[in-house]
């Protein structure tokens, strides 16, 4: 069961991270997780950022360690994690890892409620879907390929292995579901259900 956590926004889990690295300012976090790429698995904008930090040191996680003055750009308050923070790093890391979390994506929430559209309907989507996830699964592909071309280490990928992986997955269960909506048999029991439901 997942723990009951002080500041339990996903961002504020990358946010720990980069401050595990170094000591730095909201601005730096949010252009190094961009930088990264981290920005294609963490939601987040600019004013969400600050938020989850001041979220993070009202917990007691990050503490001020100091504020950097330059003539060109505004003060700037440079964040380090406590010790509370580095523990709720690691703790909250381990968690996520060992134990698989609810989630609630915007596909299976649509899937949920497929009723409401015509069977026909939903395998022209379901279509438009596979012609969509098809360019995703190649992008992927190419990263993974250039990752490999200039020598990055599979570690610093494995989440866009993950989300190739996760991509295939969705397009072969798509792709079978718009097989079976344009099966007259599957039509014909899917119609007799709903009568009896009347």
């Amino acid at each position: 069961m997942a723990k009951r956590r002080k500041v339990s926004n996903p961002l504020a889990l990358a946010v720990l991270a980069e401050l595990g690295a170094e000591p730095m300012h909201p601005y730096e976090m949010g252009r190094r997780l961009k930088e990264h790429g981290k920005d294609r698995n963490i939601k987040y904008n600019r004013s969400s950022l600050y938020m989850v930090v001041e979220q993070l040191r009202k917990a007691g996680f990050v503490a001020e360690r100091e504020t950097v003055r330059d003539t060109q750009r505004p003060e700037r308050t440079v964040y380090a994690p406590t010790p509370e923070g580095q523990a709720e790093l690691l703790d909250w890391m381990r968690e996520w890892l060992a134990e698989p979390q609810e989630e609630y994506p915007a596909f299976g929430v649509a899937l949920c409620l497929l009723v409401v559209l015509p069977t026909e309907e939903s395998a022209a989507l379901l279509s438009r879907r596979l012609e969509a996830l098809d360019v995703r699964i190649d992008a992927s592909r190419a990263l993974l390929r250039k990752a490999v071309e200039t020598d990055v280490h599979p570690m610093f990928v494995v989440e866009e292995e993950y989300a190739l992986a996760l991509l295939e997955a969705e397009r072969r269960y798509t792709e079978n579901l718009v097989t079976q909506l344009g099966d007259p048999e599957f039509n014909r029991t899917l119609e007799e259900f709903m009568r009896s439901l009347e």
